[in-house]
């Protein structure tokens, strides 16, 4: 072998055995997968400040589409972006979660998708979450009533884009933070809207919070309690953290808000460290949510083209820092007063996982005691209806006039990832009034001949 062969060898050889990083290719993005309409709702026109959103129209209504309802979905954080929940949770297509590390991301369909028969609209908000924009991070909204105000007038502009848009009825949707943005822009919307010509008005008839917080000064108190009873702590650990969360709410009743959230982190810290979960958002799981999924679905320039996104080198983040930062203040403030207003003005849905720690059944089973609503002791007095899906237990609904409270076993915080089927039918069936979620007086028995112990 000469020289140069020689060379040539060593060269293919060292080459072929450390090969250099080859960069992902674009995921697979089928047109069906595209929303309807996606783009920007102006907020400030001037800096050019404007939330981001991806619309998909019902995929097989039952009424016309003027009368077909219309879900606004909300992500928490605060600062999640609600791209989160379209392609990890409740939007008709899914990243593969399930995949293994090596096989490449992918979306598939999902057939529990909340747009089965109704419009979902997806809303990356605030300003400044996902690819909605803020030009300053002073426009980053600081309270309820700011984000309330930008939400208004998003939904009004995406209303104008189609006059069949008009007079649809909406239900405003989410979860976690979003148990404050959706309370309150409900309220914005109801104490507005008689101020306005009725052509400017915005057709609400519910909202619904999943795994919410809402009243943090009632809800940051539970936790010990919540952990003791789940068999996750013991008494002295449950009386440390019951310490700590007086001080949280004790900072909150001073009015120390940026004191009293670093409390709350303090409290859930606390649980984690003594109980060595996974994640409190479902203590049955071995790994956290792989939600970061997401994240990299979306850092590819392809999917933002196809998505409506306006600066494609925008770098995605499913959770921004900077609006979690800009609403630290904001934390610990209660909404529960604008439960208080909805749920005498329109419907209320409430729902939790039976596993979540943070924001789920024992925590809004407070608040919820505290509601100022002239029903609220009949609402105590009626059971806890059985809820089956097919014929599966799903889990409890406790009805009463306008106010719907569910308890989704075999979920977490990130309830419509986990039970889909589920979510998909408790949705439809609170909106259309259907089965647990209609007549007060219906009550679903056991079927008969099936007992715990089989069929006999």
């Amino acid at each position: 072998m000469d020289l140069t062969n020689f060379l040539l060898s060593v060269f293919f050889f060292f080459f072929a055995s450390f090969p250099f990083p080859s960069t992902s290719s674009p995921p697979f993005f089928p047109p069906e997968a595209l929303p309807t309409k996606s783009g920007y709702l102006p907020i400030n026109a001037t800096t050019g400040s404007a939330i981001y959103f991806a619309f998909y129209e019902a995929q097989t209504p039952i009424s016309s589409i003027s009368k077909t309802p219309l879900l606004i979905w909300l992500q928490g954080g605060p600062g999640c972006s609600s791209m989160v929940g379209n392609f990890f949770e409740l939007g008709p297509w899914r990243v593969n979660f399930h995949k293994h590390k090596t096989e490449p991301i992918s979306l598939i369909p999902n057939p529990a998708s909340w747009n089965r028969i109704f419009g979902l609209l997806f809303l990356d908000n605030p300003i400044g979450t996902g690819f909605s924009i803020a030009a300053t991070k002073h426009e980053i909204p600081t309270n309820q009533n700011s984000v309330s105000k930008h939400l208004f007038s998003a939904i009004s502009s995406f209303i104008k884009l189609d006059p069949a848009f008009k007079n649809r009825p909406i239900y405003i949707t989410g979860e976690s933070y979003a148990g404050k943005y959706v309370p309150s822009i409900g309220y914005y919307i109801l104490k507005k809207n008689p101020k306005l010509p009725f052509d400017k008005r915005v057709n609400l008839v519910g909202v619904a919070i999943g795994d919410g917080l809402t009243d943090p000064i009632t809800q940051v108190a539970t936790h010990g309690l919540n952990a003791f009873y789940s068999g996750l702590i013991n008494e002295r650990q449950k009386q440390e953290m019951e310490i700590a969360q007086m001080n949280a709410v004790e900072l909150t009743k001073m009015g120390k808000w940026n004191e009293a959230t670093n409390a709350r982190n303090k409290v859930l810290d606390m649980l984690k460290n003594m109980t060595e979960l996974a994640t409190l958002y479902d203590y049955t799981r071995k790994s956290p949510y792989n939600s970061e999924l997401v994240d990299e679905l979306l850092s590819f320039k392809e999917v933002k083209r196809a998505l409506g996104v306006k600066n494609e080198s925008m770098v995605f983040e499913g959770c921004s820092d900077v609006v979690g930062e800009a609403l630290k203040s904001d934390v610990m403030k209660s909404v529960r007063y604008k439960v208080d207003f909805l749920v005498n003005n329109s419907k209320v849905l409430l729902y939790q996982g039976q596993y979540d720690l943070r924001d789920g059944v024992v925590s809004t089973e407070a608040w919820v005691k505290k509601l100022k609503w002239s029903e609220i002791e009949n609402y105590f007095q009626v059971d806890r209806k059985i809820w089956r899906v097919g014929d599966k237990l799903a889990g409890y609904v406790q009805k009463w006039k306008s106010l719907s409270n569910v308890v989704v076993l075999g979920a977490g915080h990130l309830l419509p990832n986990d039970q889909a089927l589920n979510s998909q039918a408790m949705i439809e069936g609170w909106v259309l009034e259907k089965g647990v979620f209609g007549d007060d007086k219906a009550h679903e028995k056991k079927p008969s001949g099936i007992s715990d112990f089989g069929v006999w």
